[in-house]
């Protein structure tokens, strides 16, 4: 594999098996503390910036986002400019030829770029997504247990956000890329 193809955080002693047990025990831990789903209401969230907002999410203290649930995926970790979701490809998430469908990878994709982005916005600022561009690597199967998707942000601006993303599986193999362009609103704006 070329390093292009493969995880930068992954640490090369780890082995595939290691890793995933690892990413498993970070999901335990983050399940035991995500509230259900649901959408929280503007006054929870009016006062919070958008690094606050996602700790106040993964305590439990507002609800989680129902797009995870659906889908199958849920934020492992963040920081400022960062952020790393997790999803299981299962069969549910297949188009006809047995393969994750794309617009799931999409969909953690988009997950992970905003949501770093996000995590930039002090309060009462929103975003949403203006461009979502996605490149494809290599299939990805119901076989690969898990896989992470990592957004990190390129630039933070008072009107957009730029950040990219990457998708991979525990052996570091990449699956997808993507670069997204958010615009930077007022929560009076996004309400509206």
């Amino acid at each position: 594999m070329s390093h292009a193809d493969t995880d930068p955080a992954a640490s090369p002693a780890d082995s595939p098996a290691a890793t995933l047990a690892r990413w498993l025990d970070d999901e335990q831990r983050v399940r035991a503390t995500l509230g259900p789903p649901g959408v929280a209401r503007p006054a929870q969230i009016a006062h919070l910036s958008g690094i606050e907002w996602f700790a106040a999410i993964s305590r439990g203290e507002l609800p989680s986002v129902p797009i995870g649930a659906t889908m199958d995926f849920l934020p492992i970790e963040f920081e400022p400019g960062r952020f790393v979701f997790q999803g299981r490809p299962d069969l549910r998430h297949a188009n006809p030829m047995g393969t994750i469908h794309g617009g799931w990878i999409a969909t953690l994709l988009d997950s992970c770029v905003a949501c770093a982005v996000h995590t930039m916005l002090p309060a009462g600022r929103a975003y949403t997504t203006a461009e979502l561009k996605i490149s494809y690597v290599r299939a990805l199967t119901p076989q690969v247990e898990r896989v992470r998707a990592e957004g990190r942000v390129i630039h933070a601006g008072r009107q957009a956000g730029f950040a990219e993303g990457r998708l991979f599986g525990p052996d570091g193999r990449l699956y997808a890329h993507a670069t997204t362009t958010c615009i930077v609103l007022s929560t009076r704006a996004a309400e509206g």
